[in-house]
């Protein structure tokens, strides 16, 4: 007796149960759009270091490139375009002390890889 009362129980407070509703509003200062915009824009002009891990033929930047994305994982890498080949770069770093240290990492496992300065530092 005591089950089927259990369960009526039960089912009546599930049906009296429902989810909650409701909105969210975010207030922001406008302030915050302008500086991700001027922080994007610095960014976007900033001289890095990078590490040329690899050149050749679009193919084989390609394959690097994949291979890099597996050995250094949340790593920055692109391949460039330089004519008359394709350049395979890893990183984007701020300092020499930083660059110098991970491109000593790189040269483990690309033993011809070579640590690029900045245009601007390099004139």
């Amino acid at each position: 007796m005591k089950t089927p009362v259990f369960v009526v129980f039960l089912t009546g407070l599930a049906f009296q149960l429902s989810a909650q509703e409701g909105t969210v509003a975010i207030q922001q200062d406008p302030k915050i759009d302008q500086l991700v915009k001027l922080y994007t824009e610095v960014n976007s002009k900033a001289e890095f270091y990078q590490i040329q891990v690899g050149f050749g033929t679009y193919q084989r930047a390609q394959d690097l490139k994949d291979q890099v994305d597996i050995d250094f994982p949340g790593w920055y890498s692109k391949i460039e375009f330089e004519s008359p080949t394709y350049r395979v770069r890893l990183g984007k770093f701020r300092t020499k002390l930083e660059a110098e240290r991970k491109y000593l990492e790189v040269r483990k496992k690309y033993p011809d890889a070579m640590l690029l300065k900045p245009e601007a530092d390099s004139k």
